[in-house]
């Protein structure tokens, strides 16, 4: 799950429980994969999807009733209905939903350390508990369940899942490019950040949807990142210069980026390429330099 959900059920667990429903098995076709998950608050509002249609709404029922009693419920979703008897869907497959609730301050703890984890570009392996009496907790976390090693549905009953950070869409340069740029990079699902030294263009005002705003020098942005193995670069920058410091650093990172684009025209780019040779750079690292962008 995104880091965006967890954000939301970070924010909705400071005011009150939550129900948490985990597809925790499939078969056939089903509209979506092990793992999925919705929230449910007391209020009845409802974050994220296992799937929509019948199966959700049976499962969005119970777990309003999971949210008042506390106590975890199975429900299973057959969509191997027909015109005549849909059942829940007639999609041909079939699907497991394991629903607890999250309350207080252990579960607070637990969706920030998700969350805080997910920020910081690293996986976390999440498990839950499949009974009554159990919390979920990050595996290496300090949980102190081990017993469980096999997956949803084994006799041991814990669903583990490893939820891996959005890939994270670094934009250097926080003027007009930057911002529409932005705006669509968070549509196609990136955590999107950005890293300009001018505070008058490097703020929410002009970038209200980013996960972080560096209003500062590159370099201190890049040691904040230099673990995201997921970093993608867009350099966007309003000069020659920036480009060269950024570029700079950047093919210079133990976590080599996954790409790495750089606007402007065939004689800046050359000429950047150029510079950054001359002061000692491998040429064959600028292989995975896009420029254009």
């Amino acid at each position: 799950m995104s880091v965006a959900f967890y954000r939301q059920v970070v924010a909705a667990l400071s005011q009150g429980a939550i129900a948490v429903a985990t597809v925790v098995a499939s078969r056939g076709s089903v509209p979506r994969e092990v793992g999925a998950k919705l929230f449910v608050d007391r209020q009845g509002n409802c974050v994220g999807t296992i799937g929509g249609g019948a199966g959700e709404a049976k499962v969005i029922q119970q777990a309003q009733v999971v949210c008042a009693t506390g106590t975890p419920q199975w429900v299973e979703i057959n969509l191997a209905g027909s015109p005549q008897q849909p059942r829940e869907g007639i999609c041909g497959g079939w699907m497991q939903v394991w629903i607890d609730r999250w309350q207080g301050s252990a579960a607070a703890a637990l969706g920030q350390t998700i969350l805080t984890q997910l920020n910081a570009g690293q996986s976390v392996t999440l498990v839950t508990p499949l009974g009554e009496g159990r919390s979920p907790y990050v595996e290496g976390g300090g949980g102190r369940e081990r017993e469980g090693q096999a997956g949803a549905g084994s006799s041991l009953g814990v669903f583990r899942e490893v939820l891996q950070p959005s890939p994270t869409l670094l934009i250097v340069g926080a003027g007009h490019c930057g911002i529409q740029l932005a705006q669509v990079a968070a549509l196609a699902g990136f955590q999107v950040m950005v890293q300009d030294d001018r505070p008058d263009w490097a703020n929410r005002a002009h970038y209200p949807q980013v996960a972080e705003i560096f209003a500062g020098a590159i370099a201190t942005a890049l040691t904040t990142l230099e673990q995201h193995a997921q970093l993608y670069v867009a350099l966007v920058t309003r000069g020659y210069q920036y480009d060269l410091e950024a570029l700079n650093l950047l093919l210079q990172r133990e976590v080599p980026c996954p790409y790495i684009g750089m606007i402007g025209s065939q004689k800046r780019v050359r000429q950047v390429c150029q510079t950054l040779i001359q002061a000692g750079i491998d040429a064959t690292r600028l292989n995975s330099l896009y420029a254009p962008i």
